[in-house]
């Protein structure tokens, strides 16, 4: 299939575009947030090509888009302007959902609630369940991870964070935790955005890394003795997943679909900060405990979020939305 997907997420991008298909991401001259083009960080193969609007025109005008990937409401607007058709009616269409409600999930509805053309695909059961979507169709397709290798040496007895816009997200990336947490253990923090968290939190300062490129970030993550994730309400991290992949212990908040991923022996989940500290001086002071959590960690990671699966399911979803 040629499949028309704008570049959102670059992770989440970078195991979609292993698939047997062609991929068509569109790019602008400013590679701004409607039109990022290929990755810069992130290892893409041959099959992902750049199209600016007008060549997406005449693309659509030969009929070489054969399905496109939604994942954000205004993309609806964006097909429509660049290559004229209606996204459902003139070309078949599923609607990726990434994120949890960014208000009250009780009282939020979904931009494509209750229309019968696009079927909206979730990322995980959570957000399926917080999310209304009334009658429009919905499903769930979890996960999938390029396998970076068990990378984790453990050599560095401190924590890693991975968080983009840290100061700008706040309480729902669970900012004020690593800020607190790194006044009591040694914690690096890595992401977009680190300038602010150095204003808001100098202590930090010595300890936080702007982006690194993604391999390079996961040699980097596997140096430290342990994984702390501390979002409060978000979808289920990719970097989360990313780090148990890599063969880390993590430490997590038990919200949202941590409980899912984060099987006992691979950690702890909860929602007391004594007790993640407790368990974070723990795995900093016995080297063989984290060793332990994070070879469990991984199991479980290629077991449930591995890239096979993850390809097969979205398989099954294009062909049952071009049938």
């Amino acid at each position: 299939m040629r499949i028309l997907i704008w570049h959102v997420h670059g992770s989440w991008t970078t195991s979609f575009v292993q698939g047997d298909h062609e991929y068509l991401v569109p790019v602008l001259p400013d590679r701004g947030p409607d039109g990022r083009g290929r990755a810069q960080t992130w290892d893409w193969p041959a099959s992902v090509s750049e199209l600016d609007p007008g060549q997406l025109r005449e693309q659509a005008t030969g009929g070489g888009i054969d399905v496109v990937v939604l994942q954000r409401a205004h993309e609806v607007d964006l097909l429509r302007e660049w290559t004229g058709l209606r996204a459902g009616v003139d070309v078949p269409a599923v609607y990726v959902e990434h994120d949890t409600p960014r208000e009250h999930a009780v009282s939020s509805r979904h931009p494509m609630a209750d229309q019968d053309r696009v079927p909206v695909i979730h990322v995980t059961r959570f957000n399926r369940m917080m999310w209304d979507c009334g009658s429009a169709r919905t499903g769930v397709v979890e996960h999938g991870i390029v396998d970076p290798g068990r990378a984790w040496t453990g050599e560095d007895a401190s924590l890693a964070v991975v968080v983009n816009e840290p100061v700008r997200r706040g309480r729902i990336a669970g900012t004020d935790l690593v800020v607190d947490l790194g006044r009591q253990v040694s914690l690096h923090v890595y992401g977009m955005g680190m300038d602010e968290l150095a204003e808001l939190a100098p202590h930090l300062a010595p300890t936080l890394h702007e982006n690194p490129p993604q391999a390079e970030l996961h040699r980097t993550l596997g140096r430290h003795r342990a994984y702390f994730h501390p979002y409060r309400w978000t979808s289920l991290g990719l970097a989360l997943l990313e780090a148990m992949t890599l063969g880390m212990p993590v430490l997590a908040l038990s919200t949202t679909e941590a409980p899912h991923a984060v099987p006992p022996e691979a950690g702890l989940l909860s929602n007391d900060p004594d007790e993640l500290l407790a368990r974070a001086r723990d795995w900093l002071h016995d080297r063989d405990a984290a060793a332990a959590a994070g070879a469990a960690a991984r199991d479980h990671a290629l077991r449930h979020y591995g890239l096979g699966r993850f390809l097969a399911d979205w398989d099954t979803v294009l062909q049952e939305v071009t049938a």
